[in-house]
């Protein structure tokens, strides 16, 4: 049955993630973030390959286009053309919540209209915390979730601040461990868990790994926001709690590049996301060791205007990493995993914060 709700929910997170109002002004900490320069490499950027290898498949770039789209038709072109730069440029791409499809079969198609565009691409299905607590992902749902896309994977989606500010919202997040193990253990396809912009802490990502999930996208502090966008959408409803809650709690969480240094003890492999708008920045996040780094409002601005300039946005993105590694005189990911970048700030702060707990001190 269609719930016309959903639906205008869907496209106003769209559009809304677009807004300069759903950036957090929090650091994601790349600022902090230093890669040290070789003044005079011997790597010629043609040199260069970005081949990697996520839950065992292949990518010709460490790029994860971040799942925001899906549940609405209008949304079906954004979906088409990201698509056709994770095909272009052999990147991963992941949908957003398909919630909307399971209730509204008819929203289908602004999904499934992804692998289409992305036959050869690794494609990540979404579905929230919500819902796995609620057995709303029994093997039946699964499977319909899965084929809808043929996904490589399936993310479970993290939102519970954004539950608790958005006026829908009913999350009790009591049994979440539990559940993503029962969930983990039937699903056919990898399980990857991920936040919506507050980030993962070292104690949470390590009771998530004996869960038997696959991987993290950290997902944190200092990209879009979820709760901004939560909040804008309370303002514009005159919900005066729900515009007051998203902005009490809109520095919440950790920023990106501090939850990756929480989470990398784990040796799970990390998505990381949150605040990543250049190739640069997202040099700095594999060196402090994501193995993927999600990009999201960035090429989402960019498919909006079609294929073509998505393909483009990508491809700059892709080309900036390249020159990153050749200044680092690094020919491939492995190498420049070795590389060490100096620290200042508040990520150092976290990594000495991380040293400590290592060391035995109190959390």
């Amino acid at each position: 049955m269609s719930d016309p709700s959903i639906r205008q929910r869907k496209l106003d997170h769209v559009a809304l993630a677009m807004s300069d109002a759903a950036v957090s002004t929090c650091d994601p900490g790349w600022s902090d973030v230093t890669l040290v320069p070789v003044t005079l490499p011997e790597t010629n950027l043609d040199d260069v390959v970005l081949a990697a290898t996520f839950l065992d498949f292949d990518l010709q770039a460490p790029v994860f286009i971040a799942g925001m789209t899906g549940g609405h038709p209008d949304v079906e072109k954004i979906n088409a053309a990201l698509a056709t730069a994770a095909q272009t440029h052999g990147a991963a791409m992941g949908v957003g919540s398909q919630r909307a499809a399971l209730v509204d079969p008819d929203l289908v198609p602004s999904y499934a209209i992804v692998r289409r565009h992305a036959p050869d691409a690794f494609i990540c299905g979404n579905i929230g915390i919500s819902q796995v607590l609620e057995g709303e992902t029994g093997t039946d749902v699964m499977r319909r979730l899965i084929d809808m896309i043929e996904a490589d994977a399936m993310a479970v989606h993290i939102n519970v601040l954004q539950e608790l500010v958005q006026p829908e919202g009913d999350i009790k997040p009591g049994g979440a461990y539990d559940a993503l193990g029962e969930l983990v253990a039937k699903s056919p396809v990898p399980i990857i868990v991920k936040e919506t912009g507050c980030g993962f802490d070292r104690v949470t990502a390590n009771r998530l790994l004996e869960t038997g999930i696959a991987a993290i996208d950290v997902g944190g502090m200092g990209g879009t926001s979820f709760t901004l966008i939560e909040g804008i959408r309370a303002a514009t409803a005159d919900d005066q709690r729900g515009a007051r809650l998203a902005q009490t709690f809109s520095t919440w969480g950790i920023p990106t590049a501090c939850s990756v240094l929480e989470v990398r003890e784990t040796g799970l492999p990390i998505i990381a996301t949150g605040g990543i708008s250049d190739g640069l920045q997202a040099a700095k996040a594999l060196s402090l060791g994501a193995h993927l780094v999600g990009i999201g409002r960035k090429i989402l601005a960019a498919a909006v205007d079609g294929p073509e300039a998505a393909v483009e946005e990508l491809g700059l993105i892709i080309e900036e990493i390249k020159i990153s590694l050749a200044l680092s005189d690094c020919r491939n990911l492995e190498e420049f995993a070795a590389r060490q970048p100096v620290l200042s700030g508040q990520v150092a702060l976290w990594q000495a914060r991380d040293k400590n707990l290592n060391k035995g001190g109190a959390d």
